[in-house]
């Protein structure tokens, strides 16, 4: 049965966060909090899919997640569409986050690419310019992390294959990040 395969694989990947991430999402949980207490913020990216989980994952923040909490700094850089569109039309897609990052991030800040293959120009340009910068850099990234690996201060590698199986852990770590960040915080 299709169903029953697919949850057994999606239970396998999120077996290797658990035995194999799970430090490291509280790693990163720790460095979001100091960096929020610090006066710093929050910036999140992706690509398609992953566009959609770093916005929520801001939306996280800037709203609540569980409990009652000030507002936290934190912006997707794939959410405004005129810049998104100006910046591709006037460059190149490959620079439509690491122009971004020239304009809002900050030594101190968390940067946060997320990625399916791991190869997403955009997103390891931006990183990439993030760590120069001071940025504390960080990928949710999948198969075998890719290019952007090179590039992260702390890379969550999620090694499958299946691209909706990645996302789901991508998500999943993401909201374990957001409410360790609830509790310390």
């Amino acid at each position: 049965m299709f169903v029953q395969a697919q949850a057994d694989e999606l239970m396998a990947a999120l077996g290797y966060v658990k035995e194999n991430l799970a430090e490291k999402v509280e790693e990163l949980a720790a460095q979001v909090v100091r960096a929020f207490r610090a006066g710093h913020k929050v910036i999140f990216m992706g690509n398609g899919g992953s566009a959609s989980d770093a916005q929520h994952l801001a939306a996280e923040f800037v709203g609540r997640f569980k409990k009652e909490r000030p507002s936290l700094p934190a912006l997707a850089l794939n959410t405004n569409s005129s810049t998104l569109t100006a910046i591709g039309n006037d460059y190149s897609y490959d620079v439509v986050f690491s122009r971004q990052i020239d304009g809002f991030a900050q030594k101190g800040d968390v940067v946060i690419g997320i990625s399916t293959s791991g190869n997403s120009k955009n997103v390891y340009l931006a990183l990439a310019l993030a760590k120069q910068k001071g940025c504390f850099t960080v990928g949710f990234l999948g198969k075998d992390g890719g290019t952007i690996k090179e590039v992260c201060d702390l890379p969550l590698i999620v090694p499958v294959k299946n691209t909706p199986h990645i996302q789901a852990c991508h998500i999943f770590m993401g909201h374990c990040m957001c409410e360790l960040v609830d509790q310390q915080y």
